[in-house]
């Protein structure tokens, strides 16, 4: 298997905690979205999206979302399981992620792709030029303000996202923080149960990469 990934990318980032918190070698090619690589003819031969994570199989079957790698990997290296087990926890799995996807992430996204110079032009990822809309940067800003204190009081009931089991809803969450930080939107100091949670996943080896 290939994996197609970015360093500095937090998409990406994700698999690669989900990859190192079960061990797996991988063969990995390192693609530069700074300079734009991804939407060269060779990269879009690979994913038409011009988006990392990527992971190639050996038959050459291409999966090119977060979600869809991670269930596959889960599948396929199923120690430890970090999709959820049995019926119930699986689906309050992909429920958080899924929240922390479109409430968290998404607003971090509006709100960073819509101010950096770098995005200019760019404003969404893809083959297609989107301009910036200056707009949706109060309104990630504030979508994230909101998620965060969603997540605080949901944290006060559960040692991780999903209960005490440490999931790939604790990797989505915890690279949402890291990329809200980069973009110097953190942890208020009054959210104790959030930052408790965020000291805790941040020790683990995974949260290194």
């Amino acid at each position: 298997m290939k994996f197609y990934d970015c360093k500095t990318a937090p998409s990406p980032r994700r698999v690669r905690i989900f990859i190192a918190e079960k061990n797996i070698e991988l063969e990995t090619i390192e693609i530069d979205l700074a300079n734009r690589e991804q939407l060269g003819a060779a990269f879009k031969a690979i994913n038409p999206d011009c988006t990392v994570p990527v992971l190639e199989l050996d038959d050459g079957t291409r999966l090119t979302e977060v979600f869809a790698i991670c269930q596959y990997l889960d599948d396929a290296f199923p120690e430890p399981p970090l999709m959820g087990t049995g019926d119930v926890e699986r689906a309050l799995v992909t429920m958080w992620n899924t929240k922390i996807e479109h409430q968290g992430l998404a607003a971090i996204g509006d709100y960073f792709r819509n101010l950096a110079k770098g995005m200019k032009g760019r404003a969404l990822t893809g083959p297609d030029d989107y301009e910036q809309i200056p707009e949706l940067v109060d309104r990630g800003r504030r979508r994230l303000k909101n998620f965060m204190v969603k997540m605080e009081r949901h944290l006060n009931e559960c040692e991780y996202v999903v209960g005490d089991v440490f999931t790939i809803a604790d990797i989505s969450l915890l690279v949402a923080i890291d990329f809200a930080a980069w973009s110097k939107l953190t942890i208020a100091d009054e959210m104790v149960n959030l930052r408790r949670w965020y000291e805790l996943v941040s020790l683990r080896s995974g949260a290194q990469v």
